[in-house]
Order: C-alpha cells, then structure tokens, then sequence
C-alpha cells in the first residue's frame, strides 16, 4: 500500500471512530420519551411550593410528590389566576389579564385539546360542580368558569373543543380505561385551595384521585399535578411534581413553567408545540 492510500485509509478509520462517539453521545443526551395512554392534569390553587410541600396537613399530596418527579423550581406565569390556565391549555394568555369572561369568544388560536382531537387522541375537562355538560356561565355555586380554559374555546369554528368534551367532575369515569388521552381536573373553589384548606384539597384528591393513581402504575399513566400561582410569597413558585410508571422519582431543579409543563405533554403525543410552547423546552430528565 503506498503512502497516500495509508493516510486516506487513517482518516476514513479517524471519521468513522468519530461518528459512532457522536452518535453515542447524542443519544445519552437525547432520552426516549414515553408514550402514556393517559395522562390527567390537576390544577391547584394560589400557593406556594413551601406552604405544600412538606405541609403535614397534606398528607397525600407530599406522599405522591415523594413517589414521583417533584419539580423544585417550577413557576407560575401571571395574576391572577385566568391567564395561567389558558397558557397552560394554548401557550399564551390570549390577550387576557384578569379573571372576568372574556369579551370576545370564543377563542379560535390552537391549543392542547383541539391538537389531540385533530390528530384521532381524546381530550376532557372534567371540572367539580359544573352543573351540565357545556355550560358557559361564569359561576355556578362553586365552579368559577376562570379555572376552566376549555370554556373559551368551546364549539369554535376553528380549534375549537366540542361542548362533550366540557364536563363537570360528575361524569369522571368508573371505568378509569374509558378516561381519553388527556384530561384536566379542575376543583371547585371548596377543594382547589382557592376558599378551601390545604387540607380539605388533600383529602378530596386522596377521595377522588387515589384511585387513578394506583390504577395509573399498572397501565401506563401518568399525573401532573401543579398550581395556576403562588400566594405572592416566593415569586411564583409553586407545587409541581409528575407521577407514574415512567417516572424517575426524585427533586429537579431545572426551572420550569406551564408553558414547559405543555411542551412536555405536546412532545408525549408527537404534537406539535402551540404558542409560547415552541420556544418552551420539553421536560425530558425525569423519565425511566
């Protein structure tokens, strides 16, 4: 072999060493999401991370935190509470900034719901003391329509959500293999923490919830749990944790917001990210 054909063999030998290191590295750094069948989202209310977690009048909820993927350095977006959870739903706030009705509905931008049910998934709101399916009025008892997003979109034309899919918490299936890809659970005002304790919250998830999250381990499904805002103590920081089969249970101190928290569940479905989501990084360490 002459010298020339020597070196080029050297460099063909040098490059493909080089390409079998990269391809290893990309792959440690780039886990494989999972693909749950369900996942069900609980949103909270108006606390902070310190004044849950590690409280002993919420027994269940520090319970599942420690079982799961607690999030030390998750944030809110905004007061009140309205625009949180339309940026959790759609990745913006819609132009909204308080908790009234919004003037101009409904709502036609993409959000989380209208994605899966484009794509053949299943989504629902399932929300404590709605008092029919679809409804549209701003209070009812201790519903509060600005701790439920889906309402804003209900029957667009365009990305809209059907009003079946606007269900009050009555209607939670029995039979938890009929739940649909997606679900948010919305508490009244008595069990979301907004009126109610921390404790009265932390018994009617035990009461309502326990059961999905024992019946999640063997199939394949995942909860978030988190809050729309903090109390004004520690500048937005609030409860978040991930519980499931596919979880690595421990603390991440990587910071975190709604719009992360609906990337990730984007990424989970191959969706593609809505809004503030597209710039939003997928919350991709916590996974087995």
């Amino acid at each position: 072999m002459n010298r020339n054909a020597t070196i080029a063999k050297s460099i063909f030998i040098a490059l493909a060493v080089l390409n079998v290191t990269l391809a290893v590295r990309v792959g440690a750094a780039e886990p494989a999401l999972p693909h749950p069948d369900h996942i069900v989202v609980v949103i909270e209310e108006n606390h902070s991370f310190s004044s849950v977690i590690g409280n002993p009048d919420a027994p269940f909820i520090n319970d599942l935190a420690d079982r799961g993927a607690l999030f030390t350095q998750s944030f809110g977006l905004a007061h009140p509470s309205q625009p949180n959870y339309i940026m959790l739903f759609s990745g913006s706030n819609q132009g909204i900034t308080n908790n009234a009705i919004p003037k101009t509905l409904p709502f036609t931008a993409p959000n989380l719901g209208s994605q899966l049910i484009a794509t053949g998934l299943t989504f629902c709101s399932y929300s404590e003391g709605l008092p029919a399916p679809g409804f549209d009025g701003g209070v009812f008892d201790k519903y509060a329509r600005k701790h439920n997003p889906v309402a804003n979109w209900q029957s667009a034309a365009t990305n809209g959500i059907p009003s079946v899919c606007n269900q009050p918490f009555t209607s939670w299936p029995t039979d938890l293999s009929r739940l649909p890809t997606v679900a948010f659970v919305v508490p009244d005002l008595d069990h979301d923490m907004h009126d109610g304790t921390i404790a009265q919250a932390d018994a009617w998830l035990k009461d309502k919830l326990g059961a999905y999250v024992r019946w999640a381990a063997d199939h394949n499904s995942l909860l978030i749990f988190t809050f729309d805002e903090d109390d004004f103590r520690e500048n937005q920081r609030i409860p978040t944790f991930f519980v499931g089969p596919m979880i690595r249970t421990g603390k991440y101190d990587r910071t975190i917001t709604h719009y992360d928290v609906l990337r990730t569940i984007e990424a989970l479905y191959h969706l593609p990210p809505v809004g503030a989501a597209a710039t939003a990084t997928t919350i991709d360490a916590c996974w087995r």
